[in-house]
């Protein structure tokens, strides 16, 4: 039997939400954020969402494993939307400024695991990847790299707006 996932207690107006992060995302119980929507939320009104916003997990249910339909961040943020009531706002809230912190906090830091980054350019965007203290990029993006290369006859797109900049 594959072991129960572990998540985390929160509870808001005397009711309980369990959620955990996994792979860096958060997840949520569909039948704890249905309480605290006022709606039940089951298998059948979760079909709106994407097949990557909601998964059965194996998680332990006050002591005991048990299978949950799993609602990740993104598909709370929908749900939400689809069943829209003015009170859920304080609901997104507590859960965009407190409850996701708390769950990404609470992982232990881990230097060792790659992380990924964007850099965006007027011309592109280059995808980088830090691991162990040096940033990554792949080897097709290269070309793309040296094309605005400082020591190339060319003149880069920097001088060029700083030249027409002067001239105003």
């Amino acid at each position: 039997m594959p072991e129960s996932l572990r998540p985390t207690l929160f509870t808001r107006h005397n009711v309980h939400l369990h959620a955990l992060l996994l792979e860096n995302q958060a997840w949520f119980c569909a039948h704890d954020l249905g309480r605290l929507m006022g709606k039940h939320l089951d298998e059948r009104m979760t079909r709106k969402l994407d097949a990557d916003q909601r998964q059965m997990m194996l998680i332990e249910v006050y002591g005991a494993a048990k299978k949950r339909l799993m609602v990740s961040e993104s598909g709370v943020y929908a749900l939400l939307i689809y069943h829209y009531y003015p009170e859920n706002r304080l609901l997104r809230e507590w859960l965009t400024h407190q409850v996701v912190p708390v769950l990404r906090d609470a992982q232990p830091s881990r230097r060792e695991r790659p992380t990924l980054s964007v850099l965006d350019w007027p011309k592109m965007s280059l995808c980088m990847l830090h691991w162990q203290d040096e940033p990554w990029i792949r080897l097709r993006d290269m070309p793309c790299m040296l094309a605005d290369d400082p020591f190339n006859r060319h003149e880069s797109w920097w001088r060029k707006a700083s030249r027409v900049m002067r001239g105003y």
